[in-house]
């Protein structure tokens, strides 16, 4: 049907979609662009004639010409947590990458696992002078309205970290956490000798991925560990203090816990725990992210096994699927699935 307009050796152009929809250049550039002043039915022309030449716009290109800036910013809790310190560094240097792609990255820090604080970022931030935004925060009712409330307004909406499923976002950026969490318990399953109780530290019940991490990890130590009793999650609020002054009381009443899951930030309080416990042979303990003290941990055998995901991969997928969504764009879902990565001492990658 196409070779009715033109060569199979022709790239469509603007000028070929006005021909076969039968409007001036003007009404298709007002289409592309999602101007106002075209009539649905306009619209509709519009597109069947994208669709039958198979244009293919070229976003760079006309972005370049109309010399459009992305403005994206995230928002992250305000901690001083090491995994969220590396996101604000892995976003400090890819906003530098992409400084001379007319891209502008930065980053706003709300109190930790505080919705109406997410609320009001989001209800503050003007379309006029944000494309696109990154949210890491509890998934609540009021973030939700709050997220679809931003995305009526234009501005891209991308769920980083944990998922905000129940808000209409555009996308989410993160690994599989419901997986993550069957990934430690398998691990846990393995390593731990006998019977006995395992302790789970979480950060909030707030807190999706912390939620679906301890639902894949219930899945499997039921099913396939049920020798091993798993206690009620303890919330640390990624505070490494609390969970240092909560954890002895624990092990108090709990003699014989046989591993620890940590399944959320504040790995420095849990470790300093650990040191100052002595030496426990018969301890597995799993935690999350390869950070510096997380690291040290494993090399020096406290933690035997890191499950991680990239920060860097973390943030060049949110920047990307921001512009996309803006552009109105397809992306390569590929591209952006992040991976869980496991790390024990005898894998760590350099520092």
């Amino acid at each position: 049907m196409r070779d009715r307009h033109l060569t199979s050796e022709k790239k469509p152009t603007v000028n070929d979609i006005a021909r076969v929809a039968g409007v001036s250049l003007a009404t298709v550039d007002r289409v592309l662009n999602a101007r106002p002043g075209v009539r649905s039915v306009t619209i509709e022309k519009v597109n069947e004639a994208i669709a039958e030449l198979g244009y293919v716009r070229d976003t760079a290109a006309a972005n370049l010409a109309r010399k459009r800036l992305y403005r994206l910013l995230f928002i992250l809790p305000d901690t001083a947590n090491e995994f969220v310190v590396a996101l604000k560094a892995a976003i400090a240097e890819q906003g530098a990458k992409l400084h001379h792609q007319r891209t502008t990255l930065d980053a706003l820090s709300v109190p930790p696992f505080d919705p109406q604080a997410i609320v009001d970022a989001l209800d503050g931030l003007d379309a006029a002078r944000i494309d696109g935004v990154a949210v890491f925060g509890p998934e609540t009712p009021s973030v939700r309205d709050a997220v679809r409330r931003t995305r009526a307004r234009g501005i891209a909406v991308v769920a980083f970290v944990s998922d905000l499923p129940s808000s209409d976002r555009d996308h989410f950026v993160g690994i599989d956490n419901i997986a993550a969490g069957r990934t430690a318990a398998k691990l846990m399953g393995r390593f731990v000798r006998g019977k006995g109780r395992i302790l789970v530290i979480t950060g909030s019940r707030l807190a999706r991925d912390h939620l679906e991490r301890r639902t894949g990890f219930d899945a499997v130590m039921s099913r396939e560990f049920p020798h091993l009793e798993v206690m009620a999650s303890i919330e640390g609020r990624d505070d490494p203090d609390l969970i240092r002054q909560m954890l002895p009381d624990v092990f108090d009443a709990y003699p014989d816990i046989r591993g620890i899951y940590s399944s959320a930030a504040g790995n420095p309080g849990l470790i300093r725990f650990l040191d100052a416990a002595g030496p426990h042979d018969d301890l597995v303990v799993i935690a999350h992210e390869l950070t510096a003290a997380s690291r040290a941990a494993l090399e020096r055998g406290v933690f035997d096994a890191i499950i991680s995901q990239d920060t860097g991969h973390l943030v060049r997928s949110a920047t990307r699927l921001l512009k996309a969504t803006a552009d109105r764009v397809p992306f390569d879902d590929t591209q952006e699935r992040i991976r869980i990565d496991i790390y024990l001492r005898e894998n760590m990658p350099a520092a």
